[in-house]
Parts: C-alpha cells; structure tokens; sequence
C-alpha cells in the first residue's frame, strides 16, 4: 500500500474530534456491537482545538514567510529614512558651501591671482615673515577664499598675503606634504565682478595696516578693469567702500589724486600718513608744479629711505614734522615768487660724503648732507657759509 507523504505546511488541523456530537454513532455496516462514542470535550476560546478556528496551530514555513515579510518591512523603513537623511545633508552641504563655510584642501598651483586686482603693491612684504612663523607656529587660523574656476582651477578672492607665505614655505622647505595644498572656502562659480571685489575690500577693511594709498589705488585699479561696470574712480569709491563711514570715504578719494599724479615718482607711497597725503593732494590740485618740484628733488635719489622721502614731500609743502598729523591744520599755500616763477628751487650735488641735496626758498636756504656739521669748529663753518653768501652777490 502507498503512504501519501505528508507535507510539513499540512499539520494546522485541530488534533481531537469537534467537542459536540451525537451520543449514539449507529454502527458501521456489518458491525455486531454499538461503536464507542467518544467523551465529549469542550474548548477554551482561542486554544488548540478551537472549533472556531480562532486559533489555528502555524507550520513552520508560515511563521518563516512571516518574519522576512516583516523584516524587509523593517529593512524599507530604515532605508528610507536613512535616504531622508543624505538628502537633508547633502541640500545643508551645498548651502553651506555656497556661503563659502566648506572648507578643501587645493593646490597651489590651482589658484590664480589675475581676475581681481590686488591692493597690495608689488615687491617685498616686510610683513611676511611674522606671518609665515605664524602658521609655522599655530597654522593658518583663517583659510584662503577662492572661486572655483572649472577645470580643477581657483581664482582667488581673499587671502593673498596668507597664500605668499605658503608659497614662500614651500620654496623655502620643499615640503609638498606640508605646503603643498592650503584651506580654502570655495565659492561657487558664477558670482558677479563687483561682489567678489566687495569681498576682498570687506576683509582688508579691518586690516590695520592697509593705508589710504593703498584703498585709493584699489579703487582706480577697479575703475580701469573693463570687467567692472564702473569708470570713475570717485564713484568706485562708494561703489567699494559702502560698510566705510562716509570721511573715510572722502580720504580715500582725497589720495586718488596721489595715486594718479605721483606714480613713479614715490617709492613709499604707502607710508603717506593720512594728514600728510591729503596735503600732498591738495597742493597737487592748487599747484600744478609742485609735482615737478618733487620729482626733481627724488630724482636718481638712490636708498633713500621712507624718511627721507616723506621728508623731501614736507619740505615741498612747508610743513614741519609732525604738523600735518593735526587734522585741524590746514596746508600752508605755496609761496610764489613775482612773475609766478617757482617758489623753490631744488638740486643734489655729488660729494665724498655722499649725495647733497640743497633746496632754495623765500628766506631760507637748506643743505642736506649725510655729514655731522656740529663737529667742525664753528669759526670755520661761520667763514664757509660767509664766503658762500658774499659769492651770491
């Protein structure tokens, strides 16, 4: 006889007979003898046997088939919110980054310095230095900010000085490792010439050692870029410098006329205190050759030094030392002589001291000489300077 096999899912049938039935089972055909009736049972609800089949006994293949269902349920749940997650911060990654406040590690050879232009003159930076032992020291507290350019290339907008030094570090170390690379935030491409000059004058503004020279050039250099809507160096001015206070804003277009009438003529323009430049320009405007006058005087003055220079400016003024600092002091009007012939009349003459260099005013005749006169006997230079006078008869 075949034995039908009996499948594992098939056994959820109650185990005894329905808990109610007839006290007499007539008895099968061809029986003799009445057949056993069986005790009656009864069922707690919800037990084993339930006629109800409220309760039904599960194989093990259900119960499996119930828990991956479940646990996939679970799986979808956490899935869906940890792609929730990622969303949010990669929407807070782009805002951040736009505002400039993610921080990359770039190249220096990836960052280029020609869309804007820099309001630091050219040459050494006497402050570069202390700036370099301090990153040495401590590191770079504020990154470097740059605008991605496409290509794997940057165009800097603020942090010149702090890229020089890292520059200088890695001529000077050849430690690619350490200098190689240098923080910046990266702003996103596509922001418009006059914003990223706003950064960088928002920055140097609350530099103390950025002069008004300085500001002024920046403003007609932002004038002559033929990428800025703006032609007027006055009217860049306020187009620069909005967060400045409205007298700063006047200096600094008070030394323009500094900037475009003594270039190349002033070693250490940078070094104009403020009263002294503003000065200097008003005379340029009252006097048109006192530009002349000065030239003349710096005229193949080799090693001078910012004293002497700023020197040679006060003397063309007829200012004292010190005076000009007085904002309340007006520039003095420059003498002229009848016929309106020059008020002063500057010359340097070669010597085995060094270079003289002589100026002559109304009532007064002064000789600049690197020689300490107080040594020679004052009967003798009394003679010298007699003999001079009697030859100027």
């Amino acid at each position: 006889m075949v034995r039908k096999k009996r499948r594992m899912f098939d056994i959820d049938m109650p185990e005894d007979l329905p808990a109610e039935r007839s006290a007499e089972v007539p008895n099968p055909p061809g029986a003799e003898t009445p057949a056993a009736v069986p005790e009656t049972k009864t069922f707690p609800a919800g037990k084993v046997g339930d006629p109800s089949g409220a309760a039904r006994r599960r194989g093990p293949m259900a119960t499996a088939i119930g828990e991956t269902a479940h646990s996939a349920r679970e799986r979808q749940e956490i899935e869906a919110r940890i792609r929730a997650e990622n969303d949010a911060l990669a929407h807070e990654h782009v805002r951040l980054k736009r505002l400039g406040l993610v921080l990359e590690s770039i190249p220096l050879e990836a960052v280029d310095t020609a869309k804007l232009v820099r309001d630091r003159k050219p040459g050494a930076d006497p402050e570069l230095e202390d700036l370099k032992a301090s990153i040495v020291s401590i590191g770079l507290s504020n990154p470097i900010r740059v605008e991605a350019a496409g290509q794997g290339r940057y165009e800097l907008i603020q942090g010149y000085r702090r890229l020089a030094a890292y520059k200088a570090l890695l001529a000077e170390t050849g430690d690619a490792e350490a200098w190689g690379t240098i923080p910046a935030a990266v702003m996103p491409e596509g922001e418009g010439i006059e914003t990223l000059y706003r950064r960088m004058v928002d920055e140097n503004l609350v530099r103390k050692d950025i002069s008004f020279y300085e500001m002024a050039q920046l403003a007609v250099d932002y004038a002559a870029d033929p990428a800025t809507p703006e032609t007027d160096p006055d009217r860049a001015v306020a187009l620069l410098f909005k967060s400045a206070r409205y007298q700063k804003r006047s200096y600094i277009r008070g030394f323009i006329k500094v900037v475009e009438r003594m270039k190349g003529i002033l070693a250490y323009p940078e070094e104009l205190p403020r009263a002294l430049g503003l000065a200097l320009a008003q005379r340029l405007e009252e006097d048109p050759e006192c530009r002349a006058a000065i030239a003349e005087t710096l005229k193949g003055w080799e090693g001078r030094t910012v004293a002497d220079e700023l020197a040679a400016i006060r003397q063309q003024l007829g200012v004292e030392a010190g005076a000009e600092e007085d904002p309340r002091a007006a520039p003095k009007p420059a003498p002229k002589r009848a016929g309106g012939s020059k008020a002063k009349t500057s010359f340097q003459l070669n010597r085995k001291e060094g270079r003289a260099r002589c100026t002559a005013a109304d009532g007064r005749l002064e000789i600049r000489l690197p020689r300490d006169f107080s040594t020679i006997d004052r009967r003798r230079l009394e003679e010298a300077v007699r003999q001079m006078l009697d030859r100027l008869e």
